[in-house]
């Protein structure tokens, strides 16, 4: 309720008035007010306030016919006093006008003096005043009751005020006013509260279509209450359709789900199988309770996620994702050229294939690659180490396992390997660390293109290209009894060999230029210059450790800008030929690797005093290889 100023209180309010009348030299005799706008500036106002006037005008127009011929008007004004709308008899409205008080009149004090709007305004008050206490002499023919209107925010927006002959004031018209005022707020707070729960249901459902997941709300009775777009397109209907649906008709479960819900907080990870098309499409759904203020379940909000994009996001974070092609496996050796050449060839075909090498060698690098250069490469690629997992854990790693398989299994299950990798590529690598047991599993698997979880009964058909790696000869396994001989005969389609290091020396030059810069990039650290004796160095050692050791070496040496001793020491012999102890240093940012092949066979050339089977034993090249490089680089011997 408006607070309205009594009588006692209205004296002080018109004397102040006055007062700034007469500070602000506000003339008594003038005639109209000293401020009326029109044209574009009037519209500018109208079109701001049309929603106050569009509430206020049939209460203006009720109060109009309730006073009508008795001589009054009716005006609405904005908060800085224009009067925006205005209603009332003929004859008094044209008096009201020839003294200027018409739409787009300025009823402030700084324009009218002392009046009921201005001053109501200003004091943010029901005020009614009459004759002599209007400022403006003009006005004291005047009797006028007016009431602020505030919005939710407790600010000022206008006013509503009526006007009369002085002879018609009566001291209920500022109470009837003042209700009318405050019918226009509780009017323009329902409509902003329309508007807010508009916006709000607007907000929901673009955000609930927004998502990448099925969402549905479900009363606890059954009956549908919301759907979004994705759960349109998981039931295949339109959401005119599915909203007549029940929630048993969505859900054979929806008595458990129900029942779940009404003891717990949440019904999770359960799976759901839709069948369409001779297609089957797995989501994962999610159940959770909406209560009502006595606990008691009132609906249910589902979830339903598809399984291949939960795998996908598994995949992303679990450090599996492919980064090598064949474009980045460094080597210039005849051998690995034909490798890669031979894998690329093979990449694109169904069949498994068995990588054999010595660790360090890059057998998963390879597996990447022909995973990426295959049509599953925007699929899956997921890597085990069958070595590294406990024995009894391996065969729920590989095959998944159903809610309460075992002792503390996960609720709702788990998905193997081999799921997740679906349409695309499971790398096992150790492939001859696998327990015969799950051997058995392994080539029914192959053979049948399906597996079923750990507790379960459903088979479950999986699409996954094999490839298998072992820095064990795997045939000899074989032989040993170590590995069944159906299984390897079943991995071995596409075998490839990878063979070590010291047997491809031509790469040591590539791999360490690699190497050199990548680990300086890492480090922050300029690339170190190489000296010719650290080559010989490099060349001459065996490398056990393969690929994989001479990355750790570099690494070291861009951080210390020396070789480990144990290299040096063990290729001693190598640099017998050494005659000087401060060898020339050779810069790596200046020199290309041809550049680089050719430094080396000269600085071994010298060191041998132009012995060319010497040279090409200690560059663990055969003779006419040396002497066809020699040509390719002219290098002459004196």
């Amino acid at each position: 309720m408006h607070k309205i100023t009594h009588p006692s209180g209205l004296e002080k309010k018109i004397n102040d008035s006055h007062a700034r009348c007469i500070e602000m030299k506000i003339d008594k005799k003038m005639v109209s007010p000293a401020t009326i706008v029109s044209g574009g500036k009037l519209q500018s106002i109208l079109e701001k306030n049309s929603l106050l006037v569009s509430v206020a005008l049939p209460y203006m127009r009720l109060i109009h016919e309730f006073l009508k011929d008795t001589g009054f008007i009716v005006d609405l004004t904005d908060a800085n006093g224009y009067i925006i709308s205005i209603l009332g008899d003929g004859d008094i409205l044209d008096r009201a006008e020839n003294m200027g008080m018409h739409l787009g009149t300025d009823m402030s004090e700084k324009s009218c003096g002392t009046n009921s709007i201005g001053t109501a305004l200003h004091e943010k008050c029901p005020i009614q005043m009459a004759g002599t206490q209007h400022f403006i002499e003009i006005y004291h023919i005047w009797t006028c009751s007016c009431a602020p209107i505030f919005n939710t925010a407790g600010s000022v927006i206008g006013c509503i005020n009526v006007t009369g002959i002085y002879n018609s004031v009566h001291p209920h018209t500022l109470g009837f006013i003042s209700t009318v005022a405050e019918l226009i707020e509780h009017e323009l707070r329902s409509i902003e509260s329309k508007e807010k729960l508009w916006h709000i249901g607007q907000l929901n459902e673009t955000i609930t279509n927004s998502v990448d997941f099925g969402l549905v709300s479900i009363s606890r009775s059954g009956a549908l209450n919301s759907a979004n777009k994705k759960a349109c397109e998981i039931f295949s209907c339109d959401k005119d359709r599915l909203m007549k649906k029940k929630g048993k008709d969505l859900f054979e479960n929806w008595n458990e789900i129900v029942s779940t819900l009404e003891k717990d907080d949440v019904y999770s990870d359960e799976e759901l199988i839709k069948s369409e098309h001779d297609r089957r499409k797995k989501f994962n759904m999610n159940a959770y309770p909406i209560r009502d203020i006595h606990n008691q379940l009132t609906a249910v909000v589902v979830t339903l996620k598809d399984m291949k994009n939960i795998y996908k996001l598994i995949n992303r974070y679990s450090g599996k994702n492919t980064f090598y092609y064949f474009n980045n496996i460094i080597g210039k050796s005849a051998q690995i050229k034909e490798i890669v050449e031979y894998a690329r060839s093979v990449a694109n075909t169904p069949s498994t294939v068995i990588i054999q090498g010595e660790s360090g060698t890059g057998k998963e690098i390879f597996a990447q690659a022909i995973h990426n250069e295959s049509s599953r490469s925007s699929e899956p690629f997921i890597a085990i180490n069958c070595g590294a997992i406990p024995r009894n854990l391996i065969e729920s790693e590989l095959f998944g396992y159903e809610s309460g398989a075992f002792t503390n299994a996960r609720a709702g299950g788990m998905p193997g390997k081999f799921e997740l990798a679906h349409k695309g590529t499971i790398f096992l690598d150790e492939i001859a660390e696998m327990p015969m047991d799950m051997q058995v599993n392994l080539l029914r698997v192959l053979q049948e293109k399906n597996i079923t979880r750990i507790g379960g009964t459903k088979s479950i058909p999986v699409d996954v290209r094999v490839i298998v790696a072992s820095n064990k000869n795997v045939l000899e396994e074989v032989k040993k009894g170590n590995f069944r001989e159906d299984l390897y005969y079943r991995l071995s389609v596409i075998p490839i060999y990878i063979p070590p290091l010291r047997e491809r020396k031509d790469d040591i030059l590539p791999l360490t230029g690699y190497f050199l810069e990548r680990k300086a990039e890492k480090l922050g650290k300029e690339i170190p210059r190489l000296s010719s004796r650290d080559f010989e160095v490099l060349y001459g050692y065996d490398w056990p450790g393969n690929v994989r050791e001479l990355e750790n070496i570099i690494e070291n040496y861009v951080i210390n800008e020396r070789l480990p001793m144990h290299l040096i020491n063990e290729t001693r012999g190598f640099s017998k030929q050494a005659k000087n102890d401060e060898p020339q240093m050779i810069t790596y940012q200046m020199q290309s690797l041809p550049e680089w092949e050719k430094i080396a066979i000269s600085e071994c050339l010298a060191r041998c005093s132009g012995n060319i089977s010497k040279t090409a034993s200690i560059l663990n090249i055969d003779r006419s290889t040396l002497y066809k490089k020699m040509k390719q680089h002219r290098i002459y011997v004196s």
